[in-house]
């Protein structure tokens, strides 16, 4: 249990927290940020997701720098990826501050995709994230907290940042993950 594997299980931990502020209704009062409210609740919640998506960013650099990269962490990493924007996705709908058709858009791609990294580590093939892919990612992380800090500091000059953020990310979901099945559909043809 090296370094980045550890940093890798905390983003894990930390979803159930993130959860527990976002969903729990707490009553502890409101911030005001330029004109814009938010639930105290939430921007703690926000906090601790944007936290845990920068997890994502330190376990990899100490993996590549100090070549600590394992079996373990080819599996958590991406793992964990997954539950905290699946659960924060789940979140907004619940709170009704995202369309369920994006977050149902965004989750089946990555079960897609996932299936195939699967189909793939079985027959031995180990398949790395398309630059396409970490934008993806990357999109996905600054729409989630826009949306989580209720389009702070952009509502104070009525531009839905949020929104136009999770339409952007959305839209790269879809043409990564079609670049992804397109890049690896040996795989699934391939016979025995």
């Amino acid at each position: 249990m090296n370094l980045p594997n550890k940093i890798t299980i905390s983003r894990i931990f930390l979803i159930p927290l993130f959860m527990i502020f976002f969903l729990v209704p707490f009553s502890i009062g409101d911030i005001h940020l330029l004109g814009t409210i938010i639930p105290l609740a939430h921007f703690i919640g926000a906090i601790i997701f944007i936290i845990a998506a920068a997890t994502d960013w330190l376990d990899g650099y100490y993996a590549r720098k100090y070549q600590l990269v394992t079996n373990l962490g080819k599996f958590l990493d991406p793992l964990a990826d997954k539950l905290l924007i699946t659960a924060a996705l789940i979140a907004l709908v619940e709170l009704q501050l995202l369309p369920a058709w994006i977050a149902i858009v965004i989750i089946s791609r990555e079960f897609a995709v996932t299936g195939i990294r699967l189909v793939a580590a079985a027959d031995g093939e180990v398949i790395a994230a398309s630059q396409l892919g970490k934008l993806k990612t990357v999109s996905q992380i600054v729409a989630i907290s826009a949306l989580m800090l209720h389009n702070w500091p952009f509502q104070a000059m009525s531009l839905p940042f949020d929104m136009i953020a999770i339409y952007i990310a959305t839209f790269l979901t879809i043409v990564s993950g079609i670049e992804y099945f397109q890049k690896n559909q040996h795989i699934l043809l391939k016979t025995k």
